[in-house]
Formats: C-alpha cells, sequence, structure tokens
C-alpha cells in the first residue's frame, strides 16, 4: 500500500523570540556552535548553502544574517508604530510571535527539494555537489503567499527554508497583529474559547490542504484525533528530555478542561431538567384550558348560563391559552437546544478523557523511551570503565588468574570489545551474513550462517540482546574453535 503523503503545519504562540532561536533559524553559528549542531542533531553542513528565505513580495533570496530576528522584529514595530507590549517588562507576558512550521512527508518533501538527486542522509556525509530545484522555491512562494493573505505579509518577520536537515521545511516567525495594529493572538488564532479555537484550526488546516494539493501533500489527521506533534527530528531529540514533563502538563490541562466539562455537564442537565418541567407544566396547563374551553363551548351550544359572559369566558381562555402555547413552543425549542449542547458538551467530555488516556499512554511511552536512553547510554560507559579497570589490572593477576578468564568474555571483551559488539549488532539486526563475513574478516571463525538464527517470539530486548552479545563472543574467536548456536 503507499505511503500517504501528508502536509504538516505546526503553531506554537511564544512571548518573543531568543537571539538563540534567530541563530537556528539563520544558521549564525561559530564553527563551535556548528560542530555541536552535527554531532547532536541531523545538521549536513554541505547543504547549508542551499537554505534561502522568502523576502516581502515572495523574492526568493540567501538567508541575510546581518540582523537577528529580534531586531528584524524591532524595526517591523517601530515602522509601524506599534509598540512592543512585553517592553520593559522583566517577566514577558504576552503572546507576541507566532513559530510556524510546514512541511510535510519526507519522501515527498526530498522530492520537492531535490527533484531525482539522491542525497546521503548520512551523518557527515558530503552532498556539495546536490543543487536545490526549483520546485521548493514555488512551494515556499505558495506557503508565503497563504500566510500573507490570511495574516498580512507585514505581519511576516522571517520566512526561512532550511534544505541542510534530514526534511526539508520552512521556519515562519508571524507577529499576531490585527488591522487595528493591535497584538491579538487570542482573537486571530485562539478564538473566545476551546471550541472555537478548534473550529480555527481546523479550518485553517483544511485551507492550507488547498494550496498543498497540487504539491501532493494532503491533509493530516486532526491532532484532536491524533494526538500528534509536528516536530522536525532535531526538535524531537532536544525536546525529548523535556517531553515527560510536558505530558504530565498536558494530563493535568486535559483534566482542568475536564472538570470544567464536567460542570458544564451539569449545569446543562439542571437546564435541561428545568426546562423538562416546564414544558410538562405547560402541556398539562394547555390541556386543562383545552378541556375547560371545550366544556364552555359546551354550555353555550346547551344555552345554559348567560351567553355573553360565555363568550367572554371563552375569549380569556383563548388568550390564555394562545400564551401558553407560544411559551411552551418557545420552552421546547430551548429544551431541544440545551438536549443538543448537553449532547456536544459529552461527546466532548467522552474526547477529552480519550486524549487523557492517550497522554497517559504517551506518558508511559515517553518515560520508557527516555529510561532506555539513560539505561544505554550509562551502560555503555560502564562496560568502557570495566575494560579499561580490567586491562589495567590483567598485568598484575596471577598465572593462575589469568587461566582461569582464558576464554570468557570479559577477557575477549578486553582484548577485542569493538569488534565483538561490531558483530553483535550485526546479528541483532538479524544479518547473519554480514556478522559471519566480519567476524571470518577480523580473525573470528564465523561459525557459519546456515544454521537458524533469530529473535524468538517471547524474547525480549535485554535477553535478544544478550544471546546477540554472547553468539557474537563466540563467532569472534579463532578458527578451529568450537562454534555452537
Amino acid at each position: 500500500m503507499a505511503k500517504q503523503m501528508k502536509q504538516v503545519m505546526d503553531i506554537r504562540a511564544s512571548k518573543g523570540i531568543t537571539v538563540g532561536q534567530s541563530n537556528e533559524h539563520q544558521r549564525k553559528w561559530s564553527e563551535k556552535g556548528w560542530n555541536n549542531a552535527v554531532d547532536t542533531g541531523n545538521y549536513d553542513r554541505s547543504r547549508e548553502p542551499l537554505n534561502f528565505e522568502i523576502k516581502k513580495g515572495g523574492i526568493v533570496s540567501s538567508v541575510d544574517k546581518r540582523k537577528n530576528i529580534p531586531q528584524l522584529m524591532a524595526e517591523n514595530l517601530a515602522e509601524r508604530g506599534i509598540k512592543d507590549p512585553n517592553e520593559g517588562r522583566e517577566i514577558p507576558k504576552y503572546r507576541t510571535v507566532v513559530n510556524f512550521i510546514f512541511g510535510g512527508t519526507r519522501e515527498r518533501m526530498l522530492e520537492i527539494a531535490f527533484g531525482n538527486q539522491k542525497v546521503d542522509l548520512t551523518q557527515g556525509a558530503d552532498n556539495s555537489h546536490i543543487k536545490r530545484s526549483s520546485d521548493i522555491e514555488r512551494w515556499a512562494q505558495d506557503m508565503y503567499r497563504f500566510a500573507s493573505d490570511r495574516w498580512g505579509e507585514e505581519n511576516i518577520v522571517a520566512f526561512i527554508v532550511h534544505l541542510d536537515e534530514t526534511n526539508p521545511h520552512i521556519h515562519m516567525t508571524l507577529l499576531p497583529i490585527d488591522k487595528d495594529k493591535k497584538f491579538a493572538f487570542k482573537k486571530m488564532f485562539a478564538g473566545k474559547d476551546k471550541y472555537e479555537y478548534k473550529e480555527i484550526m481546523l479550518a485553517l488546516h483544511d485551507e492550507l490542504a488547498k494550496v498543498n494539493e497540487k504539491w501532493g501533500l494532503k491533509r493530516g489527521d486532526s491532532i484532536a484525533v491524533t494526538g500528534a506533534k509536528h516536530r522536525t527530528t532535531e526538535e524531537y531529540k532536544r525536546e525529548l528530555s523535556g517531553q515527560c514533563t510536558t505530558l504530565e502538563g498536558q494530563i493535568e490541562e486535559n483534566k482542568k478542561i475536564l472538570k470544567q466539562l464536567y460542570d458544564d455537564i451539569r449545569f446543562a442537565e439542571k437546564r435541561v431538567k428545568g426546562l423538562t418541567t416546564m414544558t410538562l407544566n405547560l402541556e398539562q396547563r394547555k390541556d386543562e384550558l383545552e378541556k375547560e374551553i371545550a366544556a364552555v363551548n359546551e354550555e353555550l351550544k346547551n344555552g345554559k348560563g348567560n351567553s355573553e359572559e360565555l363568550h367572554e369566558r371563552i375569549k380569556e381562555l383563548d388568550n390564555e391559552l394562545q400564551k401558553v402555547l407560544d411559551n411552551l413552543a418557545d420552552k421546547q425549542a430551548k429544551l431541544e437546544q440545551a438536549n443538543e449542547q448537553l449532547d456536544e458538551l459529552k461527546s466532548l467530555k467522552d474526547k477529552a478523557k480519550d486524549m487523557t488516556e492517550q497522554y497517559q499512554q504517551q506518558l508511559r511511552l515517553s518515560t520508557s523511551n527516555l529510561t532506555q536512553q539513560v539505561r544505554f547510554r550509562l551502560a555503555d560507559v560502564l562496560l568502557d570503565d570495566l575494560i579499561r579497570d580490567f586491562k589495567l589490572i590483567l598485568p598484575t593477576l596471577s598465572l593462575g588468574t589469568k587461566e582461569s578468564l582464558d576464554d570468557s568474555l570479559l577477557q575477549d571483551m578486553a582484548e577485542r570489545g569493538e569488534d565483538i559488539i561490531k558483530c553483535a549488532i550485526f546479528l541483532y539486526a538479524n544479518l547473519v551474513d554480514q556478522a559471519t563475513n566480519f567476524a571470518k574478516g577480523h580473525g573470528g571463525g564465523g561459525g557459519g550462517s546456515d544454521l537458524p538464527w533469530g529473535r524468538k517470539e517471547d524474547e525480549d530486548d535485554r535477553a535478544w540482546a544478550r544471546r546477540c552479545l554472547m553468539m557474537a563472543h563466540r563467532m569472534m574467536k579463532p578458527s578451529g574453535k568450537n562454534i555452537r548456536r
């Protein structure tokens, strides 16, 4: 089944933008900064010259690094006579910047950016021969026009396209300023409540999908359904350590939303109950009036009582009945509306509960991932230290002790640990032939690749890794040794 190519639009409000963020967007790094970026992220310095920005009027230009984004923001506001509401505040209070990331599925974005050219995404690879496709420029101009038409070109402070990362994407820095020249993030993006915010975001993704349709990018799943966050690999790596805290915050926020929804539901239920009681009382009164009118008409028909008084009584009853009917119609309409609102609130409550459960599941997964990463790093350090210490004390051991350690994993790891680990990695990936060839090419017997090898159905990661390491230890022994699987 062909993979669906989907658009990405990530929106995050902030109370300003830092020079550090600006340096990342503009790639305004020192040599040390570049080295650190390449070591910790998926940046390709050989492709950095391919980055570009869109200037006013939709003009494609090289990235201008002479002024940082905070300076450009200050100049923009000064030219328009608008004051930054956070200026002079020790702690910023107002959301004055909206940071956007535009992009899409990696395969499609690489195709738009580089056409049929093969980009080597291996860390440290030289891609200086790669040329930028004109398609990526036209796509970026389409995104620029979309943003300009919706929020005003004068509000775009920076619009930078990155082609030096794993997935090509755009960083746009936008000022949420309305037509009255006022900072108005809530009015422009958040809406008056969570329901309006949801509608604004859904509509925004729908509108962008119309622009991206010609580029083969479809609308992504709603974040309300998936709980997904669009971010680059580098951002994910940088934020992984704080992801658990973020998810805990989301869970707490969802609990607040749930509490508010429960309060709203209780209020809506009381309203439905009150309207139901009023409706029943009015229907009862309608029946009573209709019966009384029928009885008076019967008296009039049979010539009982004063005809004039009976006609006057019927007129009074008819007037009262009409008021009751009008009131009843009003209450029935309000009751129907209240029931619809109650159903909507209950639906939102169910969705909020599902989201909370999803966040809790993500938290458990993130905690597990983070714990696993820390465990791997600690184990790596511990193994290096143990082997180093063993190498230091090995010459001081007695002959008998040395003989008892012959063929042991500890001694072999001290002597050729790096080769054993590399062989184990091939085995862990089920690349038995490569593991065998590697072992034979580095002095080991190899052990042959014709025997069955693979992970057992009930085998966890730790047990599988340990078995691969023990097998690699055997395979790296010189030819002639007995190899067992």
